[in-house]
């Protein structure tokens, strides 16, 4: 499988428990062990993901781009993300993320997660 098509299919899943908020969802787009920076103190495990979107606000939805990808191994890609996180009460963020996604047992999840603000 193309590490673009990898990607897009970890992170559509990703988006889904965002969108529907569900935060246990979302985490399980992560790998036991992943390694988590979103936009607070970085956490490791599913624990730290759930807990993170969690706190986020209802309504909170999520849209992104792959930007660009690399296959690191045939069960490592590097992917580099745009996100656009929406709210019902506030103004649109954009981030760039990026995310290294790993397969284990035939099953691709998220091993590194790192967001950052967007410049300007």
């Amino acid at each position: 499988m193309p590490g673009t098509e990898v990607v897009r299919r970890v992170m559509d899943e990703w988006r889904a428990g965002i969108d529907s908020h569900d935060a246990q969802r979302v985490a399980a787009a992560f790998d036991e062990d992943a390694i988590f920076q979103g936009l607070r103190s970085y956490s490791v495990g599913r624990r730290g993901v759930a807990d993170y979107y969690d706190s986020q606000p209802p309504g909170m939805t999520v849209t992104y781009q792959v930007l660009e990808t690399r296959t690191l191994t045939d069960d490592l890609v590097l992917g580099y993300l745009s996100a656009d996180f929406a709210y019902t009460d506030r103004p649109t963020v954009r981030l760039h993320l990026g995310v290294v996604v790993g397969r284990r047992d035939d099953d691709w999840r998220i091993l590194h997660y790192q967001a950052s603000s967007v410049p300007g």
